[in-house]
């Protein structure tokens, strides 16, 4: 098996996990068991950090995850690599944002980090705050503010921001994706979902052309484009369909089971 074995990433949102009450269907749940048994290893491969990814994915029993837009790797429970944002970029990141007018959250791989002194303060971290451990970097000591680091941020441009003035500070240091609903991903460009499974491809000896992603929107293209075969959930963004080697079904109909069915991957 061992000439034969594949590598799966797969997406969380709108892949492994169906819209709001969100849940993993037990057709998804049975056919990542399966794949497993068959011998091929399952990764996530999300911009969401470590501690943002919710316990009904952590239980399902991956090898490993690419987190944070592939600045963290893990398999078997060993961080295998991490990148985070020196602390000088951190520092002026926090000061464009504030003299721009811009919220954000920042992230951690173990929390997030929000700005108290910030004109207004994402919605998101009010809600997050009851899921994952929230600081605010506004309240550090000199000490800590020196030395703190995160891995990549969202930021939430309003009509009272300067968003000219930010979006050059962004596109000098990092990549930019831009959410339907008009928040900023933005990441560090040496790491992306597609250098997770080239890290993960070459540490395991496996070819590119062994290797399997799985997603639905448009913030999945870098891997959607690199993997050997990429995979389109049914309810996808049809923006990414020209760059998908084949379109599944629906999450909620067997959508993952009817694609690892397809490739053989299992019965």
């Amino acid at each position: 098996m061992e000439n034969n074995r594949k590598l799966l990433f797969f997406d969380i949102d709108g892949t492994l996990l169906t819209p709001y009450p969100w849940a993993v269907p037990d057709s998804a749940r049975q056919a990542l068991k399966e794949a497993r048994s068959n011998g091929h290893l399952i990764f996530i491969n999300s911009g969401r950090t470590y501690a943002m990814t919710p316990s009904i994915i952590k239980d399902l029993g991956f090898d490993g995850y690419v987190c944070g837009c592939g600045s963290q790797i893990y398999m078997n429970g060993e961080l295998l690599f991490s990148s985070m944002i020196p602390n000088e970029l951190c520092r002026e990141i926090i000061e464009k944002l504030r003299q721009c007018r811009i919220p954000a959250f920042f992230e951690h791989p173990d929390k997030l980090l929000y700005d108290g002194k910030a004109p207004t303060l994402p919605e998101a971290i009010r809600n997050l705050k009851a899921e994952v451990e929230v600081e605010d970097l506004s309240l550090y000591t000199p000490e800590m503010y020196d030395t703190f680091t995160f891995d990549k941020f969202l930021a939430f441009p309003n009509v009272d921001s300067d968003t000219e003035t930010f979006r050059r500070f962004v596109d000098e240091h990092f990549s930019c994706f831009i959410h339907d609903d008009a928040a900023w991903e933005i990441t560090q460009k040496h790491c992306s979902k597609a250098t997770g499974i080239q890290f993960l491809a070459d540490r395991l000896d496996i070819p590119i052309e062994n290797t399997f992603a799985f997603g639905d929107s448009t913030n999945d293209l870098p891997m959607l484009q690199f993997a050997g075969i990429s995979v389109a959930m049914g309810q996808c963004d049809p923006l990414i369909l020209p760059h998908c080697t084949y379109q599944t079904t629906d999450i909620r109909d067997n959508g993952i089971a009817n694609a690892l069915k397809y490739y053989h991957l299992i019965p």
